[in-house]
């Protein structure tokens, strides 16, 4: 399954749920992010031939980042670009997330191990503004 968080049809984040499955490639993001996130169904014997990247200069304004929940349970609170709380989700074992605009924050409701995947150079605080989380009381969990 996947869900799309949106607010005012921005797209805010994908969840691709661990039960997901499809034949084929299916890219799940448009062409214009800098982070492409994609799924491949490929039977045994498939090839995929020997391939090099070329050496292509991109302009990355704006860091998105993949999670992979490998273990555990995590809620993902997500905000719009002025720090607004929207809404949040549960986060399971299997799940990946593309966190493509606006705020984030993360509750580990069970201890979890997580593969983080985003643009570099790491450039530290730079990068990023924090801000107050939304209150338990409320949380709008979907």
């Amino acid at each position: 399954m996947i869900e799309k968080i949106l607010k005012s049809n921005i797209e805010l984040a994908i969840i691709i749920r661990s039960n997901f499955k499809c034949d084929d490639i299916k890219f799940f993001t448009p062409d214009s992010y800098s982070q492409q996130l994609g799924y491949m169904n490929r039977p045994k014997g498939y090839i995929i031939h020997p391939h090099r990247h070329n050496l292509v200069e991109r302009k990355v304004t704006l860091t998105q980042e993949v999670l992979y929940i490998k273990s555990g349970k995590v809620r993902v609170d997500f905000y719009d670009d002025d720090q607004v709380y929207i809404e949040s989700r549960i986060l399971y074992k299997g799940d990946v997330i593309l966190l493509a605009t606006g705020g984030h924050g993360f509750e580990i409701i069970e201890t979890a191990e997580i593969i983080e995947v985003k643009q570099g150079p790491f450039v530290g605080e730079r990068d990023k503004v924090r801000f107050e989380q939304v209150a338990n009381n409320k949380i709008n969990l979907k």
